[in-house]
């Protein structure tokens, strides 16, 4: 008798450059029973992005209807865009049995929080040390001079939250730190409230089957 199970939503938070992307990319590549939520967006697409991978890069009108139908789970305004994330297509993977990573900030995991505590696990990572976070922004050449000062400044209050996520994860080296995140995705797989046909094991179990 198979033990199924519902999946979960694992959000993965931080500041720019303390290394949740190349987090989600590694465990995307390493397990085949978690999907990528792709989120909505209006800022404009960068070269090395593609339309429906990275991000779905919509118009403003669109966004805002989206929102105001019910059709995202949670969305957020950051460095002046909006990003959001589409309800329907996470909820279908769930009822599937698949995980669902995001990669989201902190206004978006409050929001989902909010909504669907009971499929979440927050994972906040936070750079090794400030000096770290700065070099990580200049050597991945993605923003201008401004952009990255920018985004150095709002470290400050993004890592304000991490109290707010259940489990907090130093980045201090990527192989390492992907393994602890994996370590927390198995042990909150085996949770007994996500294991759906659980009971009606246990039962055949004590009949003798």
């Amino acid at each position: 008798m198979d033990i199924r199970r519902r999946g979960l939503m694992m959000v993965l938070s931080s500041p720019s450059g303390a290394g949740k992307t190349t987090i989600t990319r590694r465990i995307l590549g390493r397990d085949p029973q978690v999907r990528l939520s792709i989120s909505v967006t209006t800022r404009p697409r960068r070269a090395s992005e593609t339309d429906g991978v990275d991000y779905h890069f919509i118009s403003k009108a669109k966004f805002d209807r989206m929102a105001a139908d019910g059709a995202l789970l949670e969305h957020a305004q950051v460095f002046g865009n909006r990003y959001g994330t589409p309800k329907a297509p996470v909820e279908e993977m769930l009822k599937q049995g698949q995980d669902v990573l995001f990669d989201i900030d902190w206004q978006g995991t409050q929001q989902l929080a909010e909504k669907v505590r009971q499929d979440l696990v927050s994972v906040f990572v936070l750079p090794p040390s400030t000096a770290e976070l700065e070099r990580r922004l200049r050597t991945r050449a993605q923003d201008s001079e401004d952009e990255v000062r920018r985004r150095m400044a709002k470290a400050t209050d993004e890592m304000s939250h991490w109290a707010e996520y259940d489990y907090v994860v130093v980045n201090y080296q990527l192989d390492q730190t992907v393994a602890r995140v994996e370590s927390i995705l198995t042990a909150e797989r085996l949770k007994r409230t996500r294991q759906v046909g659980l009971g009606d094991f246990v039962r055949k179990l004590r009949q003798g089957a």
